[in-house]
């Protein structure tokens, strides 16, 4: 089994760490040099940096956070909110990243994602991808796409948006379940099942993380518990932030049920 990363998650608004449920209700969680030093001592895999914002003033605010962020920590930084342009991501990856998400800008202008690749590599590239169920017919369930950090349904299926995306030049995928995130009562196993059926690229579970079974699940193959993900990596954000547990403990707990963690 290749080995699985544990990531930690930063939505950042307005300089500061910040949590909610389904997108909605956030509350803050503390300072993201802190709390970024504090998963790198713990041994996360990889930081994710989100500007839920998104303004030009906000991202500027992100990235002078990961400047001081890249001084001091020594695992890969991905950084994604309002990149709209390779323009963006050379000042994201002058800052400190070592690869960008994007979202709404591809939605919008999917040409970007090749753009971004001839730039700077598909590896320098992830597509985050907020899905939601809408439905679906004869037993199997449809997903769309959402914009503008999950406010807006674009009416197209997010798995064709991954397959295409790919194409494209997106190296990874960053799956959020509007439906499952804040709510710890874990992630959608279906839909990161469908995505990594559909792509021959790596995908980051993300979204609904309330206790280490589910975060073992969502990484662990088939035959090894009944409720599978397969995902290649795990993104955390509540658990982690209000100190529910450490990654020591989900590496720990996930190697325990099978799982290849990085140590």
């Amino acid at each position: 089994m290749q080995a699985k990363r544990i990531i930690p998650c930063l939505d950042v608004d307005d300089g500061r760490v910040v949590k909610g449920i389904k997108f909605k209700g956030l509350e803050d969680a503390g300072d993201p040099v802190e709390l970024a030093r504090r998963y790198n001592e713990e041994g996360a895999d990889e930081l994710t940096f989100l500007d839920i914002g998104a303004s030009y003033k906000s991202r500027a605010t992100l990235l002078e956070v990961v400047r001081q962020v890249a001084a001091e920590v020594f695992i890969p930084l991905c950084v994604g909110g309002g990149i709209r342009s390779v323009e963006d991501m050379r000042e994201a990856m002058n800052a400190g990243a070592d690869k960008v998400s994007v979202c709404t800008s591809a939605l919008k202008n999917p040409a970007l994602l090749s753009e971004m690749a001839a730039a700077y590599g598909s590896q320098c590239v992830v597509l985050s991808i907020d899905a939601k169920r809408v439905g679906g017919a004869d037993g199997k369930p449809v997903w769309h796409a959402f914009s503008h950090g999950g406010r807006e349904d674009t009416g197209r299926d997010a798995l064709e948006w991954a397959v295409e995306a790919v194409k494209l030049g997106a190296g990874e995928i960053l799956l959020n379940s509007i439906d499952a995130d804040g709510t710890g009562a874990g992630y959608d196993l279906e839909l990161t099942r469908s995505v990594l059926e559909a792509v021959p690229v790596p995908v980051i579970a993300s979204g609904g993380a309330g206790t280490l079974d589910q975060i073992a699940g969502v990484l662990l193959p088939p035959g090894f518990a009944e409720n599978w993900g397969n995902a290649d990596a795990a993104l955390v954000a509540s658990l982690l932030h209000f100190g529910k547990t450490t990654i020591m403990e989900i590496k720990k707990y996930a190697e325990s049920k099978g799982v290849c963690v990085r140590w």
